[in-house]
Formats: structure tokens, C-alpha cells, sequence
């Protein structure tokens, strides 16, 4: 598969397109990354895990995004391919998760139960889609949007995202278009 069917493919999971993209195809390295600007110590690469695992968590059926190591791909995307301006939002992330966390529950992001986790990122996600609706042209993108996204692209492009959660054939045969589906089978991953 190559990087644009990848990225087709999410951008069809998500409704639409991906922060970041536009770098990513073109294979260039982002070159407005300022110094000091993103902090990905080893306890904000860990939170990030935490907030993939919420999204995508490990089922009977398939692992989830910590198993991706999704939050080395949101360094990685987040440090080459985001502009500065949405850098900067990124930044501050973790900060306004935990801050969320604190007001609702009074405790940090990863001191809270899996539930708890599941129904604060429920309401950010809320949150980002109510944004977006109201954005306007030069708005800055919002954060949870950015999480969730870099989430869902990078679990589904990442070999356990692939092999486990969908179907995957190393090296595909003749197109069938009549292979049968039943409900609750995975998707493909060409």
C-alpha cells in the first residue's frame, strides 16, 4: 500500500481530511518545527498511549493503539508534518486534557478509571466536533480533533492495525467482487 491509499483510506474513516497531510504525501520534512515548542518526553509519549488506548482500546479480537505505539506517531507526524501553527495547539495537549480531567473529576488524565477516561474523551471529542462546525478559514485546528485523528491513522496503518483489527492480504490476487459480507466481519486492508 502506498502513502496516499493509506491516507485515503483514514481520511474515509475519519469523514474528511487529515491535519498534516499534505506534508506527509509529498514526503517532505516539515522545516517550521521551532525548538522548544513540543515537549515528547517518555511521560507525554505514555499519556498519549493512554489517550490512543481510550480511543481505540484492546479487544478479544484485536490490540489496541498502545500496541501501535501510537504515541511515537503522533511525535513523529506531529514534529515532520504539522505546520507551526498547529504544533503549537499540539503542545498543548496534554496540559488541556488533564486539565478537563481535573475540572470534571478532580484528578489527572491517567489517575482516572477506564470509564472515566472513556466519558471525558467522549465529551472532547464533542467538544472538537462542535468547534469544527463553527471554525472559520485561519481558525486553528483543535486539539482532541488532532488526537483522534493521528489515532485512527496511525493504528490503521500500523502493522497490528493492519494484521489484527482488519483483514489483511500481504499480496493481493485477482479482484472478487462478489465475496460475500457478514455483519461483523473486519474491513480489508489493501
Amino acid at each position: 500500500m502506498n502513502r496516499r491509499d493509506a491516507l485515503s483510506r483514514v481520511a474515509l474513516l475519519l469523514g474528511g481530511t487529515i491535519i498534516g497531510a499534505e506534508a506527509f504525501l509529498s514526503g517532505c520534512k516539515n522545516t517550521e518545527t521551532k525548538a522548544g515548542v513540543l515537549d515528547f518526553s517518555a511521560n507525554n509519549i505514555a499519556f498519549l498511549d493512554e489517550v490512543g488506548e481510550t480511543i481505540l482500546p484492546t479487544t478479544a479480537s484485536s490490540p489496541g493503539a498502545k500496541a501501535a505505539k501510537i504515541g511515537e506517531f503522533m511525535k513523529t507526524i506531529v514534529t515532520d508534518c504539522y505546520p507551526e501553527k498547529d504544533q503549537k495547539v499540539f503542545a498543548d495537549t496534554v496540559n488541556k486534557i488533564n486539565d478537563a480531567a481535573k475540572k470534571k473529576y478532580n484528578k489527572d488524565f491517567m489517575s482516572l478509571a477506564a470509564n472515566e477516561k472513556h466519558d471525558l474523551l467522549v465529551e472532547l471529542d464533542k467538544e472538537a466536533k462542535d468547534y469544527n462546525k463553527n471554525k472559520k478559514e485561519g481558525d486553528p485546528n483543535h486539539y482532541f480533533a488532532m488526537v483522534k485523528q493521528l489515532t485512527l491513522w496511525g493504528y490503521f496503518t500500523s502493522e497490528v492495525g493492519a494484521t489484527k483489527a482488519l483483514r489483511y492480504v500481504p499480496v493481493p490476487g485477482k479482484y472478487e467482487g462478489c465475496i460475500p459480507y457478514k455483519k461483523g466481519d473486519k474491513a480489508w486492508a489493501l
